[in-house]
């Protein structure tokens, strides 16, 4: 096309490009910095742009040319395509038709300057080859970064969205591409082969994320606006959490060791020969956030626990923080202990980063299940549906108070916050709220006696286990007068199941009858359909009793020793006997009865249960008395 014939190819000399039409150039054009020595017949046949410039500003008289084209889409590189085209050189591709549109759109390469010109012609090739094949759309957006601005004006962005959207929508088979994951006796489509024909015959895949790797070799700008469209499509909340949580899991390399050895399948990559999208990993990050579905679940859950990790690592904004707890918190009944054990990234003494796990478990009292999928009963908060992820998070909260312990930075103060968050009813046993605070007084073993007290006034006695007392009422590390409260309710519990297994066998010896029965036995009779599975019933509880019998007899013999030893301390130290004095140091309200009167009362009725208790109390006292006989 040029005036000497057709030119046969471009070449660049450092920042200037020329073309070896033959005839020396007339006409420079410069574009970002770079020259490009061309001739006026070939590109006035052609652009608009370049034609009205030349007739304004040269007025008719020869020379060499020169102009600028200022904020060219795509710059040097873009404007050598359209330059090509001038010269009859340039080859559509779905990896260069983006950026021509734009140039020629730019340059007003329009059919008005020359016949099946550039616009149209790009035009053309977009709509018909590019929008119907799945492998062209895609190579078209990720190519599409250096003239993105004028392609949005455009709407040729929207427009391959849209289409991906669709076909994300459709039967792969539809828009035939070589689906990697196919065998070679099937063909694209999954039809299986016989000597190269097609059967008919289909192959069923239950695969619904074939499109994830393809779309995760967007920027982050295209896969937001793309997720965005598919979610205005109504695609599946679902299949748009899995592509994000791929995307994320590409571009976020901490992002793995939280998924639980989460593996990525490259699926047609080796076909589309595209690299990974550079991106900046706290703008990817807050983008990503913004986009996550009102999904719940293990996996998901876990996956936001990751994005929390490395968001506290690099630094996020506030509010994409407070996004991300307040989306745990709302799941935190599928939280695992592990995934909640998030450390502590700052300059902070403690190893764990507590503070935001408290953050957590407040979202979670406030908008998790208990308060937003269900209404709590007006009579038992324990029997409405929601008592079910409140146990479960009251017993990770249990665990995780635990686990962080044993540091020995941790404060008094953030235990205590710990174990409040939950409200009571979330706890029907104390068992890993002791255990967690008989780790912390072991891992410190400074601390006064006051602050072990205020922590232990959160556990509630009634509710912990048989287990749970007998290992509390020897634990040195508690408190004096917390073990005297443990022994007095452990042999309460005592006492009332020996009372009810009493009450059983008295029912069972007593004559049959109606009046007899109580109530609630009744309806175990009338349940168990006969006597024989009350007989059995009556059985264990035989069983059980005896085992209670023996742990009594356990406990009286050890007040007794203590009693003995009370006694051999209060020889020695005849001041301090008093027991008005002993209740005064300890703060006990004990009840008043002459000494004469306990010793004569222990020593013709035998040891009672309630003067077991006083006998603990005197021996704990004569204990404490010890250690305290300085002051």
């Amino acid at each position: 096309m040029a005036p000497s014939g057709k030119a046969s190819a471009f070449y660049r000399e450092e920042k200037n490009w020329f073309c070896n039409a033959g005839l020396p150039s007339d006409i420079t054009i410069t574009v970002d910095g770079s020259d490009f020595h061309l001739h006026k017949f070939p590109l006035l046949s052609k652009s608009g742009k370049i034609a009205k410039s030349i007739e304004e500003s040269q007025s008719g008289h020869g020379g060499t040319f020169t102009m600028t084209l200022e904020e060219f889409p795509g710059g040097p590189d873009t404007f050598l395509l359209a330059a090509k085209f001038c010269y009859g050189l340039v080859e559509f591709t779905a990896r260069n038709i983006i950026m021509v549109y734009c140039a020629a759109d730019y340059l007003e390469m329009t059919d008005e300057y020359g016949e099946d010109n550039l616009l149209s012609r790009s035009e053309s090739f977009f709509h018909k080859y590019v929008l119907r094949n799945w492998k062209d759309c895609i190579m078209a957006l990720q190519s599409s970064q250096p003239v993105l601005k004028r392609a949005t004006e455009l709407q040729i962005i929207s427009k391959c969205l849209n289409a991906v959207s669709m076909m994300v929508c459709t039967d792969p088979s539809l828009f035939g591409w070589p689906m990697m994951m196919y065998g070679s006796l099937q063909s694209p489509g999954g039809s299986i082969l016989w000597n190269g024909i097609n059967t008919g015959a289909r192959i069923r895949s239950s695969e619904s994320d074939w499109w994830f790797e393809d779309i995760s070799y967007l920027s982050i700008h295209l896969f937001e606006r793309l997720i965005q469209t598919m979610e205005a499509r109504g695609i599946r909340p679902e299949n748009l959490a899995g592509a994000i949580m791929y995307y994320a899991s590409k571009y976020l390399p901490g992002l793995g060791r939280w998924q639980g050895g989460r593996s990525t399948k490259t699926r047609t990559v080796t076909s589309f020969s595209m690299t990974p999208a550079a991106v900046d990993q706290r703008v990817l990050l807050e983008s990503i956030v913004k986009l996550l579905p009102e999904k719940k679940g293990k996996s998901f859950c876990r996956f936001v626990l990751g994005l929390l990790r490395v968001a506290l690592i690099l630094g996020v904004n506030d509010m994409c923080q407070d996004t991300l707890e307040r989306r745990i918190g709302m799941q935190l009944d599928f939280a695992t202990l592990d995934n909640l054990l998030i450390p502590s990234y700052s300059d902070s003494d403690t190893l764990y980063n507590t503070d935001c796990v408290e953050r957590i478990i407040h979202h979670f009292t406030t908008l998790g299940p208990s308060a937003a999928s269900f209404s709590p009963s007006p009579f038992d908060l324990e029997t409405s549906p929601s008592s079910g992820p409140l146990k479960k998070v009251a017993k990770l909260v249990d665990s995780y108070i635990a686990e962080v312990a044993s540091d020995v930075n941790l404060k008094p103060g953030k235990i205590r916050a710990l174990a409040e968050s939950l409200p009571d009813s979330s706890r029907s046993l104390h068992d890993g709220l002791y255990r967690a605070f008989d780790i912390f007084f072991k891992a410190h073993p400074w601390l006064p006696e006051k602050e072990k007290e205020q922590l232990c006034n959160i556990l509630d006695f009634q509710k912990l286990s048989i287990d749970a007392c007998a290992h509390a009422s020897q634990n040195e590390r508690l408190p004096l007068r917390v073990i005297l409260q443990v022994l007095f309710f452990e042999q309460l519990q005592l006492r009332t199941a020996l009372a009810g297994c009493l009450h059983v066998l008295d029912a069972e010896t007593a004559p049959t009858g109606p009046t007899n029965i109580p109530s609630d036995m009744a309806g175990q009779i009338i349940q168990s359909d006969g006597w024989v599975s009350v007989v059995r019933e009556n059985q264990v509880l035989k069983v059980d009793m005896e085992r209670m019998r023996s742990r009594v007899g356990e406990l009286e013999e050890e007040f007794s020793k203590m009693k003995q030893e009370m006694k051999r301390v209060t020889k020695s130290q005849s001041s301090l006997s008093s027991p008005h004095f002993v209740t005064w140091r300890m703060g006990c309200n004990l009840v008043t009865r002459s000494s004469d009167a306990q010793s004569d009362v222990v020593d013709s009725t035998g040891p009672t249960p309630r003067a077991s208790v006083e006998q603990a109390r005197a021996s704990h006292h004569s204990r404490h008395r010890k250690s305290t006989s300085l002051y």
